[in-house]
């Protein structure tokens, strides 16, 4: 596994701290490939997260988004009594996190033909948006003889 020293990048940038945490934690985590999943920009500010969800229920499935953390878990329940020969769709529990950017919101949820679709969009507030700064006149300097006159 190829690492890398963000040691460089820590010396020249402030407040990407979280943003070094998570490449060096992607890093680290041996990836799991289930469920298997798409995210799409559907336009500018929106995206829509598409997972694979063969088997299970929507009563099954669990979506929590904390702190721009997205959290999408499933567990069967044990009612299940077959004797499978084979058994190829999974029924084995997961949890699938997403980390998402600074003012990115999930904003509905929808479960179809086994597979979950979540839209997300990024609404930032207008305090935080670009503005433009308007440059005011420069009034000439005073000298000491001018301020004692006046």
């Amino acid at each position: 596994m190829r690492t890398y020293d963000f040691a460089p990048l820590w010396r020249s940038t402030i407040g990407f701290d979280r943003l070094f945490d998570m490449l060096d934690e992607t890093q680290r985590v041996s990836e799991d490939n289930y469920p298997p999943y798409n995210i799409a920009r559907i336009a500018e500010d929106h995206y829509q997260i598409s997972l694979a969800l063969a088997g299970f229920s929507p009563e099954e499935i669990a979506i929590t988004a904390e702190q721009n953390v997205l959290t999408v878990e499933g567990r069967k329940a044990d009612k299940d009594q077959h004797e499978y020969l084979y058994q190829g769709i999974s029924a084995r529990p997961f949890k699938r996190q997403f980390n998402l950017a600074d003012y990115v919101q999930v904003k509905t949820a929808s479960f179809d033909n086994g597979l979950l679709r979540i839209e997300l969009v990024r609404e930032v507030p207008e305090a935080m948006k670009p503005r433009r700064i308007a440059i005011g006149g420069v009034a000439a300097p005073q000298t000491i003889d001018q301020k004692k006159a006046a």
